[in-house]
C-alpha cells in the first residue's frame, strides 16, 4: 500500500522524514505536487496544500486522506465523498497552542506592550499608562468546543467573568465547574470586553461578523480571532477599528497569504499573526504522532480515527 506525504516546504521536512521512516520505513515524503498521476493509497497533506478536484484526480487509487491539521477547508470534501475516499484530520493536537495563543495577545492588548516597546525603541521612557487587568473582565466567547474549553481553563486563574454562546449549549454541569455563562449570541457580543471566536466555518459562519455584528461590540472591546478569516468581514472589522477604538489580534485570514495592501494593516490597534496559533513545538510533535498512529490504523486494516461526515471545518 503506497502512501505519500506532501509537506509545505517550510516544515522541518528532513526532521520529519526521519521520525516517520523510523516508524513507517519506505514512505515518500515531498513537498511539491508536480507530477500528473502518482498511484499512491494513502496520501497525508497539510492545511496548506490544496487538494481540490485537480488535486485529487491525480491520485486514480486514493482510497484514504489524512489531513495533519485541525482544519480540512482546502479539500474538497463534496468532490472526495464522491469517490467514496475516507478523509480524515487530527482535530485535538493544536487546542493548548491556541488558546495561550489568545491569552497571550490579549494580555499584549491589556498590558500596552506594543506601545511600551514602540516608545522604548524611540528612545521614550513612558511615565503614565492607561493598562488594564484581566481580573473583572467580561470574557465571552463564541464557540465552546474544546479550544474554548481550553481557554476557560487558562483563563479562570485570572479571574474574568467567562460568558459565552455555541449553537449546542454545555450540561449545566460543566457550565457550574466551570463558571460559565450562556447568552445568546447577540448578548454575548454586546456584553463582552474581549471576545475570542472559536468557529468553524460553515455556511451559518461566513461572515459572521459583518458591520451589524461588530457595531454591536463595547467601544474599546477586543476582538480574537484564531479560527477562520472566513468568519469576519475584513472591511466591518477596519471600519469597527476606527469608529469604535476596536482592538484586534488576528490570526486568520480569508486569503493566505493576505493582501498586505489592505488598510487593515495600516492600523495600530492590530496584532497579526501568520495563522500560527496552533503551531509550537510541542502541537507538531502531537500531530506527528497522532497522524502515524491513524496511519498504522488504517495499513492494519482498521477504522481510522477522527473520519470527516461533513463538509467544513
Amino acid at each position: 500500500m503506497k502512501t505519500l506525504v506532501i509537506l509545505p516546504a517550510f516544515l522541518p521536512v528532513e526532521d520529519i522524514k526521519k521520525t516517520v521512516n523510523q516508524i513507517m520505513p519506505g514512505i515518500e515524503i515531498r513537498t511539491d505536487m508536480d507530477f500528473e498521476k502518482d498511484d499512491a493509497e494513502v496520501v497525508v497533506i497539510t492545511t496548506f496544500t490544496q487538494f481540490g478536484k485537480n488535486e485529487i484526480d491525480k491520485f486514480p487509487n486514493l482510497k484514504f486522506l489524512q489531513v495533519s491539521s485541525t482544519g480540512y477547508n482546502n479539500v474538497d470534501v463534496k468532490y472526495l465523498k464522491s469517490r467514496n475516499i475516507i478523509l480524515s484530520n487530527i482535530p485535538r493536537a493544536n487546542k493548548d497552542a491556541v488558546a495561550e495563543h489568545v491569552l497571550a495577545m490579549v494580555l499584549a492588548f491589556l498590558k500596552n506592550l506594543i506601545f511600551f516597546d514602540k516608545e522604548i525603541r524611540s528612545g521614550n521612557w513612558p511615565i503614565l499608562t492607561d493598562s488594564t487587568e484581566l481580573n473583572g473582565k467580561i470574557f465571552g466567547i463564541i464557540g465552546m468546543g474544546a479550544i474554548g474549553i481550553k481557554l476557560v481553563q487558562r483563563l479562570i486563574p485570572f479571574g474574568p467573568g467567562i460568558i459565552y454562546y455555541d449553537v449546542k449549549r454545555l450540561p449545566a454541569e460543566d457550565e457550574e465547574l466551570y463558571g460559565l455563562i450562556y447568552m445568546e449570541l447577540d448578548d454575548v457580543i454586546r456584553s463582552s470586553d474581549i471576545l475570542s471566536i472559536h468557529l468553524p466555518l460553515t455556511e451559518g459562519t461566513l461572515n459572521l461578523f459583518d458591520d451589524k455584528h461588530f457595531s454591536m461590540m463595547k467601544d474599546n472591546a477586543i476582538f480574537i480571532n484564531t479560527s477562520r478569516g472566513e468568519i469576519m468581514d475584513e472591511n466591518a472589522l477596519v471600519k469597527a477599528i476606527k469608529t469604535k477604538n476596536i482592538f484586534a489580534g488576528i490570526d486568520v485570514y480569508s486569503k493566505e497569504p493576505p493582501d498586505f495592501s489592505s488598510e487593515l494593516f495600516k492600523l495600530d490597534n492590530v496584532i497579526f499573526s501568520p495563522h500560527i496559533a496552533g503551531v509550537t513545538i510541542e502541537s507538531q510533535q502531537r500531530f506527528l504522532q497522532e497522524t502515524i498512529g491513524n496511519l498504522i490504523k488504517y495499513t492494519q486494516g482498521l477504522e481510522p480515527l477522527y473520519q470527516i461526515k461533513g463538509e467544513h471545518q
